[in-house]
């Protein structure tokens, strides 16, 4: 299994990088035991500023070949945490690859939309990207801590 975290746009030095790396740190030394890779963060650019349609080409070409693509959409499912963990173990039980994706600021092309094969929503408000990727990292944590028993998730 090989585990993706494809974002648009790179994500600067400061309390954001910190928190990401941190709980990503976090979820590789929990999730190794369980069978969990260490995530691959891919940060793709745009620099001709072609929007939707070249960054859902650059999500696309960095996605290993027969990944489960999830997508962050404000219009997909909204998982518990919980719900989450399965999907993450049932990944890891079917050895799949796995590429979870992050648009740019306006969003997801809808071809990458509907090529997805599930679209996760961290509710209906609009986050900053940055954000994102924190809020990401730490449920992948918080699955690695839910699939291992530990108490970091209470209920």
């Amino acid at each position: 299994m090989k585990l993706q975290l494809c974002a648009v746009g790179r994500l600067r030095s400061g309390p954001e990088r910190d928190l990401v790396e941190d709980y990503l740190a976090r979820f590789e030394r929990t999730g190794r035991p369980l069978g969990l890779p260490p995530v691959q963060i891919l940060e793709l650019e745009d620099r001709k500023g072609g929007g939707m349609e070249a960054e859902a080409d650059l999500i696309s070409k960095a996605v290993a070949p027969g990944a489960t693509l999830v997508i962050l959409d404000e219009r997909g499912r909204t998982l518990s945490s919980p719900e989450f963990a399965d999907h993450l173990a049932h990944w890891r039980d079917s050895g799949r690859d796995v590429a979870l994706a992050i648009g740019g600021a306006d969003g997801l092309a809808p071809r990458l939309r509907d090529r997805a094969d599930l679209a996760i929503s961290l509710g209906r408000m609009v986050w900053p990207h940055m954000l994102v990727r924190v809020m990401l990292a730490e449920q992948l944590y918080r699955a690695a801590t839910i699939l291992a028993g530990s108490p970091y998730h209470r209920v």
